[in-house]
Order: C-alpha cells, then structure tokens, then sequence
C-alpha cells in the first residue's frame, strides 16, 4: 500500500482531543512580549536542539539556542556514566549561559531534555523501574502514574526539566529493537498508560502540582506507527491503511494530550512512503488542529536529514511541515545558519517561524522555567542524595516486578520454592544487573557495565540468596550451573542481552539462532534429577518453545530493572510457608508459536497468565521453530571464521590479484597473504592470515552496498573479535571500502601492542572514526578491511556490528 495515493490524510476521520488548559491571556502577554524584544538570530536559536557533547555553555549563549539534550552516552565530561552531582554542575553550566546576560539581550531559560525512560535511566544509583514491555503485563494505571512521579523527582532532583517519555508506540511485530518500549500491542491499554504516565511526570493539570518542582515536562513519542513498519524495521515504513493508523497507532495520542503533554515527539519512521517529519497533513492538520496539541513538536535525532532533499544541517522542509524544533545533535550549528537564512529568505515563513518560537516559550513559561533558578539550588536538587534512588522508590519498583513477572508454565506445582531448602540460581543472568535492566541503561545500548555500576540495585540472584538465607536455607550462585552441593531445586535465569534501538532488530523471532547453551544448562540440570525454574529475561515475546518444555515452570520476567528480589518475592515462599505474593502478570504481548512473526494462532495469547490460586498443565509444546537453515545474527560479517550469508571474504595480494577465501584454507597468488583454519571454541571455527610482504589485505564484500550512516550516527562499532600472534609496527590497520576511489582506514596496531600473544580479545571500532578517515557511510562495499605488515600474523573469529568491545580504538585526532 505504498505510494501518495495511499498516503492521504482525512484529518475528519481522526479522534479529536482537549487541550486541557483555557485561554490565559497573561501567558499570551509575557509570550508576546518576550517575543517582540526577540531578532530572528534568537528566534532560530530556539528552534534547535544540541547534544552536550558537541555544544557548550558559550555556544548557547552565542547562538541563543533554545535546548540541549544528553543522548544516551552523553554524559558530563565525556564520561562512561555520571552520577547526581555531575549532572546538577553540567545543568547549572547551562543555565548560566542562558540566563546570566549582560549584553542587554533577553534571558530565555533552557529545555534540558534526556530519554528517562525506565526511571532516571542515564544516572547512576538512580531506581531502575521495569522496562515498559514488562510494566504492560501489570494491567494497573495506577501503578504508571506513581513511577512518573517517581522518575520526575529523580530527574529533578538531578537539574534536568524534560525527560523524552512516555513511549505510546503500539508494536505489532516484536521483530522491532525498540519493542520493549512498547506497553503493550493492545492500543486500549497503550491509551490507558498514555495518560497515567504523562500525568505521573508532570502533575495532573489543574493541580497545584502539575509542572511544580517535582514534576518534569513530559513526551509523547514517537508520532506516528513508529510500532507498525514493514517487518519491525527500526526508523522504516509503516505500509498501513489510515484507519489502522487510527485505531492502532494513534491511540496514546488524544490520551496524553488530554492530559497536557507539553511536547510530542515525530518518529524517525515514515507512513507509506512519506517521512514522518515531513508530514505536514499528520503533524499540523491532524495533530495540532484535529487533535487540539498546543504544545511542543519536537525531532529524533537528525531525524530530519532523512527527507529527501534535505540534509542534518539544512531543512526547511520539517518546519513548514510543523516541527517546532529540530533535535541536531552534532549537526546543529550548520542547521542554525541554513535555518537562519531561509527565515530571513521567506523559505520558512515568519508566520511559521514565529508560531513554532511562541509554542516552545509557553511551554517554559509553563513549566515555571523562568521563576526555577539555578539547577543545583531547586528543592529536590538540594536533597538529591535522599531522592535519587530512594527506599520509597526502590519499593515501587519492586512491586512494579511483582506485578509484571507472568507464569507461563508451573508443571508439578514446582512453584512457589521452599527457601528453607538448597537452591542453586544459574544461567548468565544470575548475578547480573545490567542484563536483567536491558538497552537505556547507563549507556544507549546498556551494555559494558558490571554490577559496580549500579550501587543500591539487587540482582535476582542476589535477591533470591538474601531471602533463602534469612528463612534459613541455603542459596548457592553459579553461573554454569555447577554446585557443590546437590540442591533441591534450581532458578536459571537467562535470556536477552542488552540493546537498544535499531541493533536489537531481529529478522525472526528465535532466541540465541546457533547458540543452545542456555537450553543444554536446563537440560543438564534435569538430567541431573533437580526440578527447575526458568526466568527469562527479554524486552520481547520469543519463540522458546524449547526452553518451555525443558523446564518444570517458566516464568517471562521481561526486563525487571534494578530491584532483582522482587522477583524472589513471588518465586519464594515466605519463611513461615505461606505464598506472601503470588503471579497476577498477564500477558500484554502475544507469545509466538513460532519463530516466524504473525504465521497462526498465538502459543499464549494476549490476557493469558497463570497463578498459584489458578494453575494448569501446560503440554508438552511443539518444537518446530518454522525456520529453516542456518541463522546469522543481523550485522555479522564473518562469524565461526567464515562469511555469512550476503557475504563474501578475499585475500588481496601485493601485486593486487584477489582469490577467493570463502573456505578454511587459502594464499594469494604471490604468497604475500595466507590463510588457515583454526580451533577456538569449536573445530575449525577461526582463521589465521600471515603476512609475508607489506600491502596486502583481507577483505569482506557484501552483496550489494550497505548504508551504516544510522549506525555511524549511533556510535555502533565494528567489533572484530581476533587473536594476535605478531603484529609488529604500526602500520596495521582496519578499514571499510565505499568504491575504488573511497575509503577509510584506521591505525590498528598501536592499540593491540599491549595484547598479549594468543590472547583473544573483541576489539572494536567507531563507525564514526571511518567516517572521519574519508568513507562514505551511505555506501559501503566492503564493511571489514585489515591491512598489515610483512610478519603479521592473526586470528579472527568473527567481524560484526556492535556497541560491547573489551578494546576500544580512539579516532586519530
């Protein structure tokens, strides 16, 4: 259903909302006012939004820029994670840049928005709520609303005013990276959170609470069907008839607005064919005129750049479609000059211009931001080391666990667990904090991160052995699931791991393609005559139909955050015996019968959750995934040493002649490159290239050209997972090829000469430091090149995008 004609708007069709405020002539006065003092310089600057990593204090002041924004590994200071503290100085930088004038010119205060999404998620020690495909499973607005207010006074508490939540996308096809944050596939209960949660963050309007010191601007995101692309394709197209686009992904929309969401957020995606920031009929004739939004209409991160026609640094497409302000995080001081002219030129018309300006300054006038005062010196932030983290806040969560975790098996009635016996807790999400919090976790993608980094949280293991211990059992942590003892039952807990975004899309949906270790931990412990409980951590219902059957009782914890014990809440028995908290989750998302995205009747359907008070015998469920062949993770060059799928590798010699090295052993022409097999983890699963003369190279050819500039912008890395023997020098290098007169190389060796010989290591790469070395991230031809010296020999076992590297190389300056 692609194409314009299928693209038509009937903006008469949609759902109407209430913009919940009446007419105030006084807000209307200071906006006029403020604005009649204002140049169009100061006008454009509030139309854009920075990065802190790539804007500082002085740049706002001299471009009088209206917001800033820390993406997800933003920090102050460049830093890895950044606590309470670090964020109140980086926020009272800011506001004296924007505030503190003495050249006569008008004061207007700074939006500071960050993606808190499951609690203050970017600071550490802050409380990790359940990610919100787990919080869907509770059925209870109610419980929305209070981890607003929770997560509202954490980021204030921090020096922050805006947080880009909630997410009302509706997923259909969980095969999407950004599924979990989904409530729910169920736009009913999609609409009822909507609401719950905007009036959680910002105070219930009419309330002398609303927008008060504790409570932060909220978003609605991301507008429209970013939940319903073509094959969950992160940031594609959402081939939908308008009225699905209505009844489904709309829905949150009229609730939040109804609620005063001060700011919406456009989506990346696109409706048949047509972006949607550049969708004038969606964003001005549905949104701001059917839909009665008066608020803020924000961008995704160079979302913008996308439209055909423009670019990061240049669009007036997006404003005179409707957008108000341009997220331009690393892009915003060319986008300031080309948005300036064309104000100044009429190709973004002053009426326009003037409309987008006046609604950002009701919304800080709202907001009280021009009365707030210093970050730092603001209620909550004086008391940020009572707030951030806080008991009460860490009770909710837990409960918030309780209420998502949904049983889907409880065979034999081998739940709830006797804590005063021997129980082991195995699997890789034992003891692992980061891993049970899922992406948007200290870090975009949540991953490279430990326990350490998360003081005041509790693991599930962890969780489980303090309340075995106390009712006088004993609890034993192994990841492999190798004890000391027998037990008399064992919890293994395992599933997903970290990711965010468009690196968590999956082309189908089985769990771990090629890799069982999980299902032979379970196997082995049965074998072993101990009765087990599986937990399984995912953002995402996945085809495990295996693991289901392995296990006596499976539980779908989800993604349950930093308060890992609420899940022994509900697993344990209370000391004395009796079930204190028993499973009231049920099932937000559908769960597959099979691997294959919408193929028949769900294994669990929407509702669906056992209990102790009403349990069932779950048969033995079928074992057939649907999928044929051998299954390669997206973005995986060479993995086990060989090309996968789409993929080609050749050993280009010094005389410049290619042979082919798709098989385990080969050698250029002129012996100056060669290649054997070599045994890692299995027989014959990585390959050694030795150089015997300079210049000549390994590389890897897709099929057809790749466009990694949404990865590039993403800070994902090429992680080439190798062993050194000897490289010797520094002129070793990686590289990607973009066509015979385009690429870009990167000096390896200086930072793998401290690796230890025959020491494996995944050493990773920015797509950014190519993109700076000359290639052309929108066409990539070759994504893997390593180029060495005569001496050179290594091991590679696999060649992949990621965002987790035990090395990571630093650009060259």
């Amino acid at each position: 259903m692609a194409g314009q004609a299928a693209a038509a708007v009937h903006p008469e069709r949609w759902p109407r909302a209430h913009w919940p405020f009446p007419a105030d002539p006084a807000l209307e006065h200071k906006v006029a006012a403020l604005m009649a003092q204002m140049t169009v310089e100061e006008k454009v600057g509030q139309l854009i939004q920075a990065d802190i990593l790539s804007v500082t204090p002085d740049d706002v002041r001299k471009y009088h820029l209206g917001a800033i924004l820390a993406g997800g590994n933003s920090k102050p200071g460049a830093r890895l994670t950044a606590d309470a503290k670090q964020w109140q100085a980086l926020s009272d930088a800011f506001y004296r840049a924007a505030m503190e004038r003495h050249d006569g010119r008008p004061a207007i205060p700074l939006l500071f928005g960050i993606d808190a999404v499951h609690g203050h998620n970017n600071t550490v020690g802050a409380t990790l709520f359940p990610q919100n495909s787990a919080l869907g499973n509770a059925h209870d607005p109610e419980l929305i609303r209070q981890i607003g207010a929770a997560t509202a006074a954490e980021v204030r508490a921090t020096g922050i005013n805006w947080t880009f939540a909630p997410t009302v996308a509706v997923p259909q096809d969980v095969r999407w990276g950004r599924s979990y944050e989904g409530y729910s596939q169920d736009p009913r209960l999609v609409a009822e959170y909507s609401r719950a949660m905007v009036e959680g963050l910002q105070g219930k309007v009419g309330t002398p609470q609303f927008l008060d010191d504790a409570h932060v601007i909220a978003t609605a995101k991301h507008y429209l069907a970013d939940g319903g692309t073509k094959d969950g394709k992160d940031q594609g197209d959402a081939e939908v008839s308008e009225r699905e686009l209505i009844d489904v992904h709309a829905a949150g929309y009229p609730p939040a607005i109804d609620a005063g969401v001060q700011t919406v957020m456009a989506s990346f995606s696109g409706w048949n064919g047509v972006k949607m920031h550049a969708n004038k009929a969606l964003l001005t004739d549905v949104l701001k005129q059917r839909m009665d939004f008066q608020g803020l209409l924000v961008g995704d991160w160079n979302a913008h750049g996308q439209i055909p026609g423009c670019s990061n640094t240049d669009c007036p497409i997006a404003y005179n479609a409707g957008m108000d302000m341009l997220m331009a995080p690393d892009s915003w001081r060319g986008l300031y000059e080309h948005t300036l002219a064309e104000a100044k030129s009429g190709a973004i018309p002053m009426a326009r211009l003037d409309d987008a300006v006046a609604r950002i300054l009701r919304v800080k006038f709202r907001a009280g931001l021009f009365e707030a005062g210093l970050p730092s010196a603001q209620p909550l932030a004086r008391r940020a080391d009572e707030i951030v983290g806080s008991p009460a806040h860490r009770a909710l969560a837990r409960r918030a666990v309780r209420e998502s975790l949904v049983l889907l098996k409880n065979n034999g009635g081998v739940l709830p667990l006797d804590p005063r016996k021997r129980i082991l807790v195995a699997g890789e999400g034992a003891d692992n904090i980061s891993r049970q919090s899922g992406g948007w976790t200290l870090t975009w993608q949540g991953t490279g991160l430990s326990n350490a980094n998360f003081p005041g949280a509790q693991s599930i293991g962890a969780g489980i052995a303090r309340q075995v211990a106390a009712a006088g059992g004993h609890a034993e942590i192994a990841v492999d699931g190798r004890y000391t003892r027998k037990p008399d039952a064992a919890v293994v807990v395992f599933g997903e791991d970290p990711y965010a975004e468009f690196q968590g899309d999956l082309p189908n949906l089985l769990y771990r393609p090629g890799d069982d270790h999980d299902l032979q931990l379970i196997r082995r412990l049965k074998a072993a005559g101990i009765p087990v409980v599986a937990v399984f951590l995912s953002g995402r219902p996945l085809w495990v139909n295996r693991e289901i059957n392995a296990a006596d009782a499976f539980v779908a914890a989800w993604l349950p955050g930093s308060e890992g014990e609420g899940v022994a809440d509900v697993l344990l028995r209370s000391a004395d015996g009796r079930v204190a908290h028993d499973f009231h989750g049920r099932l937000a998302y559908a769960w597959p019968r099979t691997a294959l995205p919408g193929h028949g009747a769900p294994q669990f359907p929407l509702g669906y959750g056992l209990s102790y008070a009403h349990g069932a015998t779950v048969p033995a469920l079928p074992e057939v995934s649907g999928i044929q062949g051998e299954q390669i993770p997206v973005g995986n060059y060479i993995d086990r040493g060989k090309p996968v799928h789409g993929y080609s590798v050749s050993l280009v010699g010094a005389d410049g002649d290619t042979v082919s090295a798709d098989v385990s052993s080969a050698a250029t022409a002129d012996g100056s490159l060669r290649m054997s097999a070599l045994d890692y983890r299995a027989q014959e699963d990585s390959r050694r290239f030795a150089w015997t003369r300079d210049q000549a190279t390994l590389a890897v050819r897709a099929q057809a050209p790749l466009d990694l500039d949404r990865q590039t912008n993403g800070d994902v890395l090429l992680v080439v997972t190798l062993q050194v023997d000897a490289l010797p020098g520094p002129d070793a290098w990686i590289g990607l090829g973009c066509g015979t007169q385009c690429q870009g190389r990167v000096a390896l060796g200086p930072q793998l000469a401290h690796l230890a010989s025959g020491q494996w290591s995944r050493v990773g790469v920015p797509l950014k430091c190519f993109r700076a070395a000359g290639a052309d991230m929108h066409h990539i031809e070759q994504p893997f090149q390593l180029g060495a010296r005569a001496g050179s020999s290594l091991a590679v076992f696999r060649v992949a995008l990621g965002t987790d590297a035990d090395e990571v190389v630093t650009c060259p300056k």
